[in-house]
């Protein structure tokens, strides 16, 4: 799919106490292995551990608070209208609190799955696929070095990347919507930490 914008910023949008009490937030619960979806069924042996790290490295936390979506859900309404994508969606799967520590990365992915959601369950959730991701950026650029977000379109000439670094998360608070099914990484973090919060908002598969 070929697109006009294939991100869209809201830079310093977030308060630096709603990014403070994030971080306190994810601070205090129990950190998870960040996992890819290959693995979420997985039985985590010392190899896939190891073979998990060689692609992504990073603690994560869970998060699914009303205030959060609250503050958040504007900015991804007007990114989709004012970047024409128009995508339709209707619900937002749980927010990860992420932690880049001493390199730590997240190599190239797409947030998209090969099928839909197949959760009879949760009918939130059953038969959709993630439409819009979603970073905020909730640490001071000062605090950390590396860990930069980029973006490859991959619509180029056949075989060659089309690598752009997203240098307007950088400032605290800024936010980033981008299309789920865009290939992105986080590149390795070299001093301090990073923190970040990713939401996915997932619909009905396009028609």
């Amino acid at each position: 799919m070929i697109l006009k914008d294939y991100y869209y910023y809201f830079q310093n949008v977030l308060t630096p106490k709603f990014c403070d009490e994030i971080i306190k937030y994810g601070n205090s619960q129990q950190e998870k292995v960040g996992l890819t979806e290959y693995l979420e069924k997985k039985d985590l042996s010392k190899k896939v551990i190891k073979d998990l790290k060689k692609m992504r490295d990073s603690n994560i936390v869970w998060m699914n608070d009303p205030w959060i979506y609250k503050e958040i859900h504007p900015y991804v309404h007007a990114a989709n209208k004012l970047a024409g994508w128009n995508f339709d969606w209707d619900f937002s799967e749980s927010c990860q609190f992420t932690k880049y520590k001493l390199n730590q990365f997240y190599d190239w992915h797409c947030d998209t799955f090969s099928n839909p959601f197949n959760e009879p369950n949760n009918k939130l959730k059953h038969g959709k696929i993630r439409k819009l991701s979603v970073t905020c950026s909730l640490s001071d650029p000062k605090d950390y070095k590396g860990g930069e977000l980029e973006f490859d379109y991959r619509n180029g000439p056949a075989g060659k990347l089309s690598i752009t670094t997203c240098t307007q998360i950088a400032p605290r608070g800024s936010i980033v919507v981008f299309p789920s099914h865009v290939w992105h990484r986080v590149k390795p973090v070299t001093k301090g930490v990073r923190y970040s919060l990713v939401i996915w908002n997932i619909g009905y598969p396009f028609k």
